[in-house]
């Protein structure tokens, strides 16, 4: 990979000059490389901004941080000792049973008793309140609600009801948003699937007020078909949910597909299981597919859903992170026979399917370098390597995260005469850099010509 040492030269956002040697211009800022690698900038393929923001203002409630019940206890208590007692909630993140088994309301009611406290799920599926908290959503309304049980304090696919009844504050993007271009990203895809109207306006607000640095491709409902276009902001797949145990009927799943393609948008399946992934297949195959269709995260990819992706060419965005972060817990919890499927990344291109990555920030660790470095290793947190078969090379690993945001998959952007300014410079020579990708360091992120991170 590279050129060797080179000159570039930006104007008026693009790339006007590549030489060996380029004399500046009276006044031209000139930014010392030291030779470091200069890359495309890196695109998340899918990630969660409004709930990155938040989870950067709670509290960790698992691994690395937590690992058992007396170190949660610790962390719950002593906030609730040094934070003021103001009515404003405790929210922690990041929960697992592996902590401490299935917390409930009786659970915090002894840990935290006086203050209203929601923890949520590793998974983002679910959430368990005190009875502090649920006093404070006045839920004694909500037993009908499916997913709801009020007596154990634990909401599950619950998130659209619980928001009408907390406090509307969208959080500022600004720490979020810097935190992705210390780490080159120029671009992320959100893949919430409750996007809609609202908070592509809200994307665009903050992209206005220079608080969101990256371009964002925003997923969501049919209600995005009739998004306005955004400078910095453009909408993206519609997001289809599925959960194994309420599969939409097939039928509908094939007409809401149809309805996508009709109206010009991919659509992006979201599968963490088998059955997940067949149906989903199945579900395209039947519709038609589309280019840009994807699967979000394929989980679990056994030999034959890998046929039947190869076979309509459709686009894997995984999260090879998990591999580091979750493998301890996948190693206890998965069947062994399925071990080798998990999070699949030479399988998938040994098959030609297209290949891409996101963190799932919050929900993985928003630093696309580590997840890079995973997709190399397969070392879990403990050392364990979660099937070497599935490695892949550093340049295969990086061009997961430089595709373009509409194709994930594709060949990765180029740095070329003409091309946007859109890359990122790393402290060292690729050569190096390869040799160790989660140790990478980034001097300079620069979006359309624009310093997000770095020399100014």
């Amino acid at each position: 990979m590279g050129v060797g040492c080179v000159d570039v030269r930006i104007e008026a956002g693009r790339i006007t000059e590549i030489a060996r040697k380029i004399d500046p211009q009276p006044g031209e800022p000139i930014i010392d490389a030291a030779g470091g690698a200069l890359l495309p900038g890196l695109h998340d393929h899918h990630i969660h901004l409004l709930s990155l923001a938040k989870a950067l203002d709670s509290i960790q409630c698992g691994t690395p941080d937590i690992c058992n019940e007396a170190q949660l206890v610790a962390l719950l208590r002593q906030h609730a000792a040094i934070t003021p007692d103001d009515g404003r909630w405790m929210r922690g993140i990041g929960y697992h049973e592996s902590i401490a088994g299935e917390i409930d309301r009786a659970w915090l009611d002894r840990v935290v008793p006086n203050r209203p406290l929601r923890i949520q799920h590793r998974g983002g599926r679910l959430w368990m309140l005190n009875s502090a908290g649920i006093v404070r959503i006045s839920a004694g309304h909500a037993a009908s609600h499916p997913g709801v049980d009020l007596v154990r304090g634990r909401f599950q696919d619950a998130d659209d009801w619980l928001r009408t009844l907390l406090p509307d504050v969208r959080p500022s993007l600004r720490h979020a948003s810097a935190l992705l271009a210390q780490r080159g990203v120029i671009g992320v895809t959100d893949a919430t699937p409750t996007n809609g109207l609202p908070e592509c306006q809200y994307f665009a607000d903050e992209h206005a007020r220079g608080y969101l640095l990256q371009d964002v491709l925003v997923m969501g409902g049919a209600e995005l078909d009739r998004a306005e276009r955004h400078e910095g902001v453009a909408v993206g797949p519609t997001k289809i949910h599925l959960h194994e145990s309420a599969l939409p009927d097939f039928d509908s799943l094939c007409a809401t597909i149809r309805h996508s393609h009709a109206t010009g948008r991919a659509v992006a399946v979201h599968c963490v299981t088998v059955a997940e992934l067949v149906f989903a297949a199945s579900a395209l195959a039947e519709a038609g597919h589309r280019v840009g269709d994807r699967i979000e995260h394929a989980s679990l990819a056994p030999p034959e859903a890998l046929r039947l992706l190869a076979d309509q060419g459709i686009t894997v965005v995984t999260q090879p992170n998990f591999v580091f972060e979750r493998g301890d817990t996948y190693r206890v919890e998965i069947p062994a026979r399925e071990q080798p499927w998990l999070y699949r990344g030479h399988g998938f291109l040994d098959h030609g399917i297209p290949l891409a990555a996101g963190t799932d920030a919050p929900f993985g660790n928003p630093d696309p370098w580590l997840a890079m470095s995973a997709a190399v290793g397969r070392r879990t947190r403990n050392g364990y390597c979660l099937n070497e078969d599935e490695a892949i090379s550093p340049e295969q690993a990086l061009a997961l995260f430089t595709g373009p945001a509409l194709l994930p998959g594709s060949p990765s952007r180029k740095i070329a005469v003409g091309a946007p300014a859109s890359f990122c410079l790393l402290d060292r020579p690729w050569q190096e850099a390869r040799q160790g990708l989660g140790a990478v360091q980034v001097t300079a992120t620069v979006n359309a010509g624009r310093f997000i991170h770095g020399p100014q």
